[in-house]
């Protein structure tokens, strides 16, 4: 069975990652872990390329107030935490799961996380879970939650079979707390300030510590504000990794003013790609960091970085006829196809290890510097996008210590089906400011105009090593790199920092 073929069929769209571990880091985890994070697109960077998730909307009412969150509903246009389009009863919400997951049959997982807080409302959220358990047992179930009511949750939550819980833990100091959370809603009262954020502050580490006793995977997420908690982080990072978090997300604050939040409107900045990578790489270390998370909303569909959302409206779907016994057998012989496939890369890149052999014939100098490179891709972890197609790029960073994935960028597409040049040099000129810092782009295909505006911005188009897997292409282009004589020494303290 041919793998690019199911990607295309899922409608493509890799839009990442792992949510967090690589093939390398997650080969040595024990066989039980390992059975958990494997085909789980937010815990593996391996499987976002492959697998496919979901969120039901049915939690609508949150107990904290976040600074940078402004839930708003029928906002299809919009990729961000808390916009939803629809609220689902648990009814309906079991109903979209079936005829999604028979639908797309890599969709691995269905997670809870608002459009408020999951354990706010906590009849529908496990009035759903107790529905998926018996319907739908072929799908992972997860929840993601701000902390606050998670310690009398926990039984609850082991009891549903939840292998995979996300915090959102932005701070551990009150003191920065109180600049993030203006109130929480705590034993029927609106606590404001510091007193509330030290009681939201505890709830959170008590519920990770009480969920990693009792084995259930932790992902903690946490939103780089600078100025406010960039350099805070990472302490936050240290104190998670040592009570046994498995993953750590850290993600941009989203800040646009035209969403409405009280960031937005008081002209906090987001953070600059180069101050997420650098924040994420000084928390890195023992620890695995997610770095491909897409910040979905609150009823996403689809793989990592793609929204499938319209397909599937409950009018839409009260019109399916759902065999889900045929569609579990059908879903069972894809996955295990694609974990053949996965099992095949993770076996060929340690025989290379063992070979100490390079990817390519040209080998690279230790002391050539890093270099940033974006890829389009539409999933199934090759390039396999054309530049004008791509509604985001992946970066990834190649050096003498090999390629590691580093973010994604989202841009607006460039080749819209009309002739409005204006939106079209909108987008271009869009596209280019996003992939600052890279030196290549590459994809399948890109026109002559976008070819010359990438270059006139020295990034370099290449569309050479279309339909090759993502990192031997990104790997034989440093190469080239080296072998032009185009890559200078790398900085003493960049080196050690990728290596």
């Amino acid at each position: 069975m041919e793998l690019s073929v199911l990607g295309q069929e899922s409608g493509g769209g890799c839009s990442s990652g792992s949510c967090g571990s690589s093939s390398e880091q997650i080969s040595h985890l024990p066989d039980h872990i390992l059975q958990k994070v494997q085909n789980h697109p937010c815990y593996s960077e391996d499987a976002h390329h492959y697998f496919a998730r979901m969120h039901v909307a049915v939690a609508p009412a949150c107990n904290i107030q976040c600074h940078y969150c402004n839930r708003k509903y029928d906002c299809s246009n919009e990729s961000r935490p808390g916009v939803v389009s629809e609220v689902l009863t648990p009814e309906q919400a079991v109903k979209k799961v079936r005829a999604v997951a028979a639908t797309i049959p890599q969709m691995t997982v269905l997670g809870i996380a608002g459009p408020g807080d999951p354990l706010a409302n906590p009849d529908r959220t496990f009035s759903t879970f107790r529905m998926l358990s018996e319907q739908t047992p072929d799908i992972k179930l997860c929840v993601s939650t701000n902390g606050l009511a998670l310690p009398a949750s926990v039984d609850e939550l082991a009891k549903h079979n939840i292998d995979h819980v996300t915090i959102t833990i932005n701070c551990v100091d009150p003191e920065i707390g109180a600049k993030i959370y203006p109130w929480i809603y705590w034993n029927n009262k609106r606590i404001r300030g510091k007193k509330g954020a030290k009681i939201l502050i505890e709830q959170q580490q008590k519920g990770l510590q009480m969920l990693v006793d009792r084995g259930i995977l932790v992902k903690v997420n946490s939103v780089l504000i600078p100025g406010v908690n960039d350099e805070h982080l990472k302490e936050v990072s240290r104190i998670v990794k040592q009570k046994g978090a498995f993953l750590h997300n850290v993600m941009p604050l989203i800040a646009e003013a035209e969403h409405g939040t009280f960031y937005g409107v008081m002209g906090q900045r987001s953070p600059e790609p180069e101050e997420l990578q650098d924040l994420q790489d000084s928390c890195a270390g023992d620890m695995n960091m997610m770095r491909h998370c897409r910040q979905c909303r609150a009823d996403a569909v689809g793989l990592l970085g793609e929204d499938r959302g319209e397909e599937f409206t409950m009018d839409k779907i009260e019109e399916m006829e759902i065999d889900y016994s045929a569609a579990m057998e059908k879903r069972a012989v894809i996955h295990a196809a694609i974990m053949e496939e996965l099992d095949e890369k993770q076996a060929k890149k340690a025989r290379l290890a063992a070979m100490s052999v390079p990817t390519t014939e040209t080998a690279v100098s230790k002391h050539y510097r890093p270099v940033l490179m974006a890829v389009a891709t539409s999933g199934g972890g090759v390039i396999n996008q054309h530049f004008g197609h791509a509604k985001e790029f992946l970066v990834y960073e190649a050096s003498p210590a090999g390629v590691r994935f580093i973010s994604h960028r989202k841009v607006d597409q460039y080749c819209i089906g009309n002739d409005a040049c204006g939106e079209k040099e909108s987008a271009l000129t869009g596209a280019i400011r996003a992939l600052k810092g890279c030196e290549a782009v590459l994809c399948s295909k890109i026109g002559y105009e976008p070819w010359s505006s990438l270059e006139e911005a020295g990034i370099h188009p290449n569309g050479e090593h279309a339909m090759e897997p993502i990192e031997d292409a990104v790997m034989a282009v440093y190469q080239e790199m080296a072998a032009a004589g185009k890559l200078e020494a790398a900085a003493p303290e960049r080196l050690e920092v990728t290596a």
